[in-house]
């Protein structure tokens, strides 16, 4: 008796507890509900079918969409992975997005720290001028691009190294695009972080220097690594840079070889290879953003709370 009367408190308590929420939320918040499940779905079935597709043969891929693959066939990845140079473009790609990002966040929080927390005149004008790049369309710059780093190519004893067709001139490159965006975000952030303790460590003898890598720095880790996030995502995905800046095969990066594959394709056939090149591109970011998914959300939240 005691088992079943318990049961139904329960039962009644959650019945409640839903429309309670149903209450809460009203018409709109059933229809912001609605939309990101449409949303949900809009995303993940395209992805879910990449997946599955890797591991078909090609009239499998061509046959009933959703059916289940009468065998995996992994070879679709070997072939992805060592026919297709895969392998090599996805290394090409850490390291470019590795190196462009460190740098992107050094630079970028050293330069939001300094408009959000030094006033000096011209303070205003610097800022509004990082944040106009976030309206400069990347394509309108591609062909002045190419000829800058064509001449930064040809500087004496580094020029090698930045030009044309090397991936450090694609990391500045990475940088300098990223920029906008990472000292717009940062700079607000800062803002929001509280100046008394970095006041009482100037006091105590600190340098600048040591009381924004020691103190900000660390006080300001959930929009670090949302901006991180952010920034790997958008320049591991970038495809037009690397295509004008790189003709060398060996120096592409991974959007590149994809787009090889998904040429040769329309001649070749292997279909198959394709999405199997998709889906090791898709998994790594995948993987990361689930691993950070709540710094995330914390850094996109915490500079609205504070």
């Amino acid at each position: 008796m005691t088992t079943t009367t318990t049961s139904w408190t329960a039962a009644n308590s959650r019945k409640l507890a839903r429309q309670e929420r149903r209450r809460r939320l009203g018409p709109l918040g059933v229809l912001t509900h609605l939309a990101l499940v449409i949303w949900t779905l809009l995303v993940m079935i395209p992805i879910l079918w990449t997946f599955l597709a890797s591991v078909k043969s090609e009239d499998e891929i061509f046959g009933d969409a959703w059916s289940l693959p009468a065998t995996l066939r992994w070879d679709n990845f070997a072939r992805a992975w060592e026919q297709a140079s895969i392998g090599q473009y996805m290394l090409n790609s850490v390291i470019v997005v590795s190196f462009s990002t460190f740098g992107t966040m050094l630079v970028g929080a050293m330069a939001a720290y300094v408009l959000a927390r030094y006033p000096f005149r011209g303070n205003r004008a610097v800022y509004l001028l990082f944040v106009s790049g976030l309206a400069f369309p990347v394509y309108l710059a591609l062909t002045p691009l190419f000829f800058v780093v064509q001449n930064m190519g040809r500087l004496p004893l580094i020029g090698p190294f930045i030009g044309l067709n090397t991936h450090a001139g694609l990391v500045l490159v990475y940088i300098a695009y990223s920029m906008p965006f990472t000292v717009f975000f940062l700079s607000a952030f800062f803002r929001t972080l509280p100046t008394a303790v970095g006041e009482a460590a100037m006091v105590d003898g600190a340098s600048h220097t040591r009381v924004f890598f020691q103190i900000m720095l660390p006080m300001a880790k959930p929009g670090i690594i949302s901006i991180t996030i952010f920034n790997i995502l958008g320049q591991w995905n970038q495809y037009q840079l690397p295509l004008v800046l790189l003709q060398d095969r060996t120096k592409w990066v991974l959007p590149m070889g994809i787009a090889d594959i998904s040429t040769a394709a329309g001649y070749d056939q292997d279909w198959s290879a394709l999405f199997a090149a998709l889906t090791l591109a898709i998994l790594p970011m995948l993987v990361v953003y689930t691993i950070f998914q709540r710094q995330i959300q914390s850094g996109l939240t915490s500079g609205a709370l504070k």
